[in-house]
């Protein structure tokens, strides 16, 4: 969600998007831990941007039981679930409801038996 406006092509997104709860939870810490007036302006921004945009998965009971093997899985492949808690939430939501996960970076989903994720190129970051 962060890196949508530097997507290369956007064929490579589905017609029907929608997000997690926890995509948009993550998205809402943004403007609380902004470093300035401007960034926590263009943060808020971003995360209206994004609800007005998009429908919200919720993370519910299914969910919670796709988590549980999320975390196996991580733990199978020697990754510790806790440090990428987000994502593995993230994941379980998508394994719940048996959708795809696009993503910009798809290590971060490494190690998860049965996600279907799909890789979406983006432009390089803008030098500082």
């Amino acid at each position: 969600m962060i890196l949508l406006g530097r997507v290369t092509d956007p064929a490579q997104l589905p017609d029907d998007c929608a997000i997690s709860a926890i995509t948009l939870a993550e998205l809402s810490v943004g403007p609380h831990v902004a470093s300035s007036d401007a960034e926590r302006a263009a943060r808020q921004a971003h995360l209206q941007q994004a609800e007005a945009d998009f429908g919200v998965i919720p993370f519910d009971a299914a969910a919670a039981r796709a988590f549980g093997r999320v975390a196996a899985s991580l733990r199978a492949s020697g990754r510790k679930p806790a440090a990428r808690a987000y994502d593995a939430l993230i994941a379980a939501t998508a394994l719940a409801n048996d959708l795809p996960l696009f993503t910009c970076n798809p290590s971060d989903f490494v190690g998860i038996d049965g996600l279907d994720l799909r890789t979406v190129t983006t432009e390089p970051s803008p030098k500082a």
